[in-house]
């Protein structure tokens, strides 16, 4: 966008004083006459930058002057206001910070921004968490933000699924994340992933640690993500689903991927499945608009389940119902 392309200019000359329409060109990915054209630009617009002619020559500002806000564009200010981060900030000892800092972004924003974004932050809210899911108690959550910011490593009391349950660990906290309302720490030696709501005990250690040359936790999320998905999902099904009806989760990617429409409209597809039993549950929900075909397991513990309602409920709708007086 030129808009952004502008601000570079602006902040390039700023933070490196004079240079060329080369350099800047370089710099920007651009042809020298872009960078004539976005000179023109900012002149107009009432910044003062002017050009010296000859070997020694170049764009730069006038001394002394500088953006109101370094770096911010329109873009990036709507985004902060736009952020719903309130809750996982104030989890993590920073609310106070984050209400300073909007309060001096939204100061220091020029009059048509600030009205801008407050239009986003008023008309927007991003709210993590689930609906039927309780908050996570983290207790823990500053502690351990503290030392992955610090680079300290702790040493915890953990709870897990298998046993022993209780288990001690000494983690070196690389990074946090906040994945559908509950919050991880990724940690060495491994990496490895632990939920910051199973820490039962924590004690800060004066012992420093190296971060890996070269991690990334965004990477090592996404690879996470899908291995987790690999193992959880490690079974599948054959199903027949009626016109309209979507299943929950991966199975309705599977099913929008390689579905197939029969002369009916249902759809013919392979989805992925956690277990039987879960499976079952999940099917269940979606009542006649879903046949399983395979596995026969499956098949048949759903059609016991419905054959055990139709008998349980055989008759109901003959029988006197119930005076609402």
């Amino acid at each position: 966008m030129r808009s952004s392309r502008l601000l570079s200019v602006l902040l390039l000359l700023q933070t490196r004083g004079r240079m060329t329409a080369a350099q800047l060109a370089e710099e920007l990915e651009v042809s020298v006459r872009t960078v004539y054209r976005d000179v023109e630009a900012l002149s107009a617009a009432g910044v003062p930058l002017y050009g010296d002619a000859g070997h020694a020559g170049g764009y730069r500002l006038l001394d002394g002057y500088r953006t109101r806000l370094t770096g911010l564009t329109a873009d990036e200010a709507e985004a902060l206001f736009l952020a719903g981060v309130p809750g996982p900030a104030a989890e993590l000892g920073l609310g106070p910070l984050l209400a300073a800092a909007q309060l001096k972004v939204r100061a220091a924003l020029p009059a048509e921004l600030r009205e801008h974004a407050d239009r986003v932050a008023g008309r927007f809210h991003l709210d993590a968490p689930g609906w039927y899911a309780d908050a996570d108690d983290t207790p823990y959550l500053p502690a351990v933000a503290d030392a992955v910011w610090r680079g300290r490593a702790l040493r915890v009391r953990y709870r897990r699924w298998r046993e022993p349950t209780d288990v001690e660990r000494r983690l070196e906290p690389y990074g946090l994340v906040l994945k559908a309302g509950r919050w991880y720490v990724v940690a060495g030696p491994g990496p490895r992933t632990f939920r910051v709501d199973q820490i039962l005990e924590l004690a800060a250690c004066d012992e420093e640690f190296e971060r890996p040359e070269g991690f990334d936790l965004a990477a090592y999320w996404t690879a996470y993500q899908r291995d987790f998905h690999d193992r959880l999902y490690r079974g599948e099904a054959v199903v027949r689903l009626a016109p309209g009806v979507r299943p929950a989760g991966p199975a309705a990617h599977a099913a929008e991927a390689n579905g197939r429409t029969d002369e009916q409209g249902w759809t013919l597809a392979t989805v992925p499945i956690e277990s039987v039993d879960r499976a079952h549950d999940e099917f269940l929900r979606l009542g006649t608009g879903v046949e399983v075909l395979a596995p026969a397991e499956l098949r048949e513990r759903i059609a016991r389940t419905v054959t055990e309602l139709a008998a349980r409920y055989a008759g109901y709708a003959n029988s006197p119902q119930p005076s609402g007086n």
